[in-house]
């Protein structure tokens, strides 16, 4: 259960503290902020509203435990992250189910979710100790007029502390995807989790906590973004920042001036279809790649371009495999879960009445119970609708009919998104 056993000192009454030089604690603003369970859109967990006070002592703390982290050897990193990710995977029940009220995330996929991140941090130490143990040797003659009379050996330093930004739809792999590297590689880590899959977080960094790394390396803090959010992308002490997540990272990209950015962000991944495709098999990965977590990852199938003379085959296969699929309470794994928020339920909405408006035809009868939405396929997608552009992070897909490859590519050039495409 969550906040209870080896967790329980991260939970104080009913609010789950937020972390920093080696402690978790409670904020001075006497303030929380609510998660809601996406599937009874009921208060589920509170955590810390902290305060731009507290975030300048993070910072600081994170500063001073990084000069001394970059010290340490290669394989005594290595050696705590190999224990960080052992403990993670012997606690993934409780995290699960952290998962799974915070985000509705199928109980099976959020076990999934989190032995996954421990076999990611195991891998983050193999590799580190393998690459960050190369230098690279430089003579001076590659620049003409130089002579072979200089000698250069370079290696890689840390950047110093490191803001990471996970989203929801994956609050703990996207967490440690961020947190592995950049511990392995000599540098201190400031979480700022997303609220929905906050308590998941939380949870994982008590792991790093039990597997003994140093005080002040690893922090972790929770609160409004109009409050902290801001402050700590612009923040003096920050050396870089990893981001996962839509539009927030231009804001941010904006914000956050001369230091390095790393950054995932909104998509609207295509899957192109010809006529030599194998149809069952694309019927298939259409299925799975557009509707796996409810079509919420970065990831999914957002678009499919197929080609006018099997498009009725493909929208028929497809279909006919969500009509299988299971709909209802992640506790019960299964396929189509509630999206993460009232809101998102709402956008995901509207684009599909702004295609149904403009002449899409509906493969199902749209549905939706609160956040839950059942699968949906939209077939006869044109260019001046929404869905065919906008992102929808749901259980709905649009199909677009086209005539040549040509005009497949041209959409997705066309697209204001990096693109993940499978053809």
């Amino acid at each position: 259960m969550a906040g209870s056993g080896a967790f329980g000192e991260i939970l104080e009454g009913e609010v789950f503290k937020f972390y920093y030089d080696g402690e978790w604690r409670t904020s001075s603003s006497g303030k929380s902020v609510a998660i809601i369970n996406p599937t009874t859109r009921k208060t589920q967990y509170r955590v810390q509203a902290c305060t731009q006070e507290e975030v300048n002592k993070v910072v600081d703390s994170s500063r001073v435990a990084q000069k001394a982290w970059a010290k340490t050897p290669l394989w005594k990193r290595a050696e705590l992250l190999h224990r960080a990710a052992a403990l993670l995977k012997e606690h993934k029940n409780p995290i699960a189910e952290c998962l799974v009220k915070e985000i509705a995330k199928p109980a099976k996929d959020a076990v999934t979710e989190v032995v996954r991140s421990g076999d990611l941090i195991s891998y983050c130490a193999e590799e580190g100790v393998r690459i960050l143990g190369e230098g690279k040797f430089l003579v001076s003659d590659s620049f003409p007029g130089n002579d072979r009379n200089k000698l250069c050996l370079s290696s890689k330093i840390p950047l110093g502390v490191i803001l990471a930004i996970p989203p929801f739809n994956y609050p703990v792999n996207l967490a440690v995807s961020k947190i592995g590297p950049a511990l392995i590689a000599g540098n201190s880590i400031v979480l700022k989790p997303p609220t929905q899959g906050a308590v998941a977080a939380l949870h994982m960094v008590h792991c790093f906590h039990l597997a003994g790394f140093p005080k002040g390396l690893i922090s972790c803090v929770t609160g409004k973004g109009s409050e902290i959010g801001d402050f700590l992308t612009m923040h003096p002490g920050i050396g870089c920042i990893s981001f996962t997540g839509g539009d927030t990272g231009i804001a941010i990209s904006k914000k956050a001036g001369m230091i390095p950015l790393q950054m995932e962000l909104g998509g609207k991944d295509a899957c192109i279809i010809l006529e030599d495709a194998d149809l069952d098999l694309a019927a298939a990965n259409v299925a799975k790649g557009g509707f796996s977590y409810s079509g919420q990852r970065c990831t999914a199938v957002k678009v499919v371009l197929v080609m006018e003379s099997v498009a009725d085959i493909i929208v028929e296969k497809v279909n006919a495999k969500l009509v299988k699929m299971t709909v209802g309470p992640p506790e019960e794994n299964c396929e189509i879960t509630p999206v993460v928020t009232e809101s998102s339920a709402n956008f995901i909405e509207g684009l599909v009445m702004d295609a149904k408006q403009k002449g899409a035809k509906l493969c199902q009868e749209y549905k939706r119970e609160g956040n839950l939405i059942w699968p949906l396929l939209v077939d006869h997608v044109r260019p001046d609708m929404r869905l065919a552009w906008e992102e929808p992070f749901g259980p709905v897909l649009p199909v677009i009919r086209i005539s040549s490859v040509e005009e497949g590519i041209h959409h997705c050039n066309a697209s204001n998104f990096g693109l993940q495409v499978s053809c």
